[in-house]
């Protein structure tokens, strides 16, 4: 089957943020008629998925007032500095979030977070070898991260806690099954950190 070339008439911006831009597009679908598509524009993130020597991942819970309640999730943010490497961001956001440095990361998976609406994607890292941020050098947490609980979960209790509707956050999904997964296989799965994104 040959894909169909979807082009873009026109496109209207209907709001400016400074984490994301909404827009509605006029795109030819594969009957070949328009139709309008509202896209959200997003920065992109990065996420972690730390996992320590006895096989416990860390995971935080954080409220997101979106849904109105407290979510499990792997340490991640956007990529809102400007020129920072992505593992970089990751490794920022790991020491910001959870306290922790990890001296080996492996790429782990790419995932499109809700391709319906957004573009938006998030790069997830495996990271190994963690140890503690020194406390004098410990990021200040504040808003919504300023209650947030670090935990450390078994990996295999964690991917349980999917199954039973306990972590519905995408990229915590996506990361938790990945990780499993790839440890079943040797880690032989990981792919280096420049990959290019797709």
């Amino acid at each position: 089957m040959t894909a169909f070339a979807h082009e873009t008439l026109s496109q209207e911006y209907r709001y400016h943020g400074p984490i994301f831009t909404v827009r509605t597009d006029q795109v030819t679908m594969s009957s070949g008629r328009p139709a309008g598509r509202d896209v959200v524009a997003a920065k992109g993130a990065v996420g972690v998925l730390a996992i320590d020597d006895l096989d416990r991942v860390v995971l935080i819970k954080q409220y997101r007032h979106a849904v109105g309640r407290y979510l499990w999730e792997l340490p991640a943010g956007l990529r809102d500095v400007d020129g920072e490497d992505l593992v970089a961001g990751a490794a920022r956001e790991l020491a910001e979030e959870a306290d922790l440095i990890a001296a080996r990361y492996d790429l782990l998976i790419d995932l499109h977070t809700s391709p319906g609406f957004t573009d938006e994607i998030i790069r997830i890292f495996l990271a190994r070898e963690l140890t503690p941020v020194p406390d004098a050098e410990r990021h200040e947490r504040t808003d919504e991260e300023a209650d947030l609980e670090v935990s450390r979960i078994d990996l295999d209790e964690a991917v349980a806690m999917v199954f039973r509707g306990e972590i519905t956050n995408a990229a915590a999904v996506g990361g938790l099954l990945a990780a499993a997964r790839a440890r079943d296989e040797g880690w032989a799965t990981l792919r280096p950190v420049a990959t290019p994104e797709p």
